[in-house]
């Protein structure tokens, strides 16, 4: 019985090898549709699939999102193959969420009626050893009922599952802190606790920046009024240390929004970096950090300008290396950038908020910063009286001293960066007092501004030879 069964089975592969070689593909199909069509009489029941992505994979789909989140919650008392996943949320006794495993199914109950999910990918044939991965892998839940229900299941259970997905993530919401890799965002846990109330900033220019983001975040009938895309853009430039990674962080925790850091340079081009955006999601804040040191891209049109006049006298071999170069390096352009940020490709999505840093703003391309596209300009600049008080109550818990006068002094006639005021106040020890490390601040002030008096002193005596230089040649 055994043998017979195994000739058969080896007798049908053989069959089914040769109609898919031999047999056309129009013909494949129509077949096909017939087969379906007998299986459908005798088989009672009907599936529906979620794919991981729509829009031939441009875009993840908020179904399959929610879908996920749903049997994250119901799966764990049911599935057999679990994988398991630590979050960190306020208030919560077990930190570990179990959803379920590739391949695995489990069933459902709805008003009596019997549902059963899986969960299931398609690998590609073609495999190549890589630590990502495979971006061609594609992820989908399959939903299969019985076809008496088409109408509960469709109308009613579908609606459920949406609905009590996202309560759960609204009870399980964590900030993530994204980066990208080719095509694909990877993420952690957004935990920095930088918040406005610890930011050492002036209290008129922080208040400023909190009432802007209030409005953005209620603008959404405004900004559809407008017949504007729902972003906003931040510029924030200063010198290194003014605390612009922090303005960000402390943004992103008063939003309750999650941050994408985008790294050009491992963008391959204009197309990759339309990918990202669009797989960004909403309520969140992208990233792009020392924008002018990311990618030359405040030197294109000249570039390109001298590339056309010195073509002609560039040899060969000389065109080779440079194209190689080119070929190495990322190829996103300065009008790729801007079309994301304020070109069509801005509007798919809403409630994001865009935020380039930069120590030197003078560097540029105006284009890149114009308003409309950085909407809002904030400098952040060497540490005033007003934010060295903050930085005193988040490091010393001291909200007044007789010191507090000569500091205010000294800051008016130093320039230094409010993450040097930090360093010198924080203590050293666990016994270490709070006018100790005033104190510490007050001599690194001294010697700072000695420091800085000398150089404008040495600046001031080589321009002063200068002009005498330049008297002399004219006499």
């Amino acid at each position: 019985m055994w043998t017979q069964a195994g000739s058969f089975m080896a007798s049908t592969m053989f069959i089914y090898a040769m109609f898919m070689r031999l047999v056309p593909s129009t013909l494949q199909a129509r077949v096909r549709r017939y087969t379906n069509k007998f299986t459908s009489l005798v088989y009672p029941y009907i599936r529906i699939t979620f794919h991981e992505f729509t829009g031939e994979r441009l875009m993840k789909s908020e179904a399959y999102a929610a879908i996920q989140t749903y049997l994250s919650e119901h799966s764990s008392q049911r599935a057999t193959r679990l994988k398991g996943e630590v979050i960190k949320v306020k208030d919560t006794h077990n930190p570990l969420v179990l959803s379920m495993d590739d391949n695995e199914e489990i069933m459902d109950q709805f008003q009596g009626v019997k549902v059963w999910w899986s969960s299931n990918k398609i690998t590609p044939k073609t495999q190549s050893f890589s630590v990502y991965p495979s971006s061609d892998e594609r992820r989908y839940y399959k939903l299969t009922f019985h076809k008496r229900y088409r109408s509960l299941v469709t109308e009613t259970y579908l609606k459920h599952v949406l609905e009590e997905a996202k309560i759960i993530e609204t009870k399980n919401r964590k900030l993530k802190l994204y980066t990208n890799s080719r095509t694909r965002w990877s993420h952690v846990v957004f935990e920095h606790p930088a918040t406005f109330e610890t930011l050492a900033i002036r209290p008129k220019e922080k208040e400023g920046i909190i009432n802007d983001l209030v409005k953005f975040k209620s603008g959404k009938s405004y900004y559809a009024k407008i017949g504007k895309a729902w972003k906003r853009g931040y510029l924030l430039y200063g010198p290194p240390g003014t605390g612009k990674s922090t303005m960000i962080a402390a943004m992103a925790n008063f939003m309750n929004y999650d941050v994408y850091d985008l790294e050009l340079t491992a963008v391959k081009d204009n197309s990759d970096l339309r990918k990202l955006l669009i797989n960004t999601s909403s309520k969140s804040i992208i990233v792009i950090e020392d924008i002018d040191c990311s990618l030359d891209l405040t030197g294109q049109r000249k570039k390109k300008k001298e590339k056309v006049e010195g073509r002609e006298g560039k040899s060969s071999s000389s065109k080779g290396d440079d194209e190689d170069d080119e070929d190495r390096g990322s190829k996103v352009t300065l009008s790729g950038l801007l079309n994301v940020i304020d070109g069509i490709w801005s509007a798919c999505g809403g409630e994001r908020i865009m935020v380039f840093t930069t120590n030197f703003v003078e560097k540029l391309d105006p284009a890149l910063i114009r308003r409309g596209r950085m909407d809002k300009h904030i400098e952040l600049s060497y540490c005033c009286y007003e934010a060295f008080k903050v930085l005193a109550k988040n490091y010393l818990d001291v909200e007044s001293h007789h010191l507090f006068p000569r500091i205010e002094k000294l800051l008016e006639e130093t320039k230094i960066t409010p993450a040097d005021v930090a360093e010198n106040l924080m203590p050293k020890s666990v016994d270490e007092e709070a006018e100790t490390c005033l104190h510490s601040l007050i001599q690194f002030l001294e010697m700072t501004e000695r420091k800085q008096f000398h150089v404008q002193e040495s600046k001031d005596i080589k321009h002063d030879e200068e002009v005498v230089e330049e008297i002399g040649i004219i006499n």
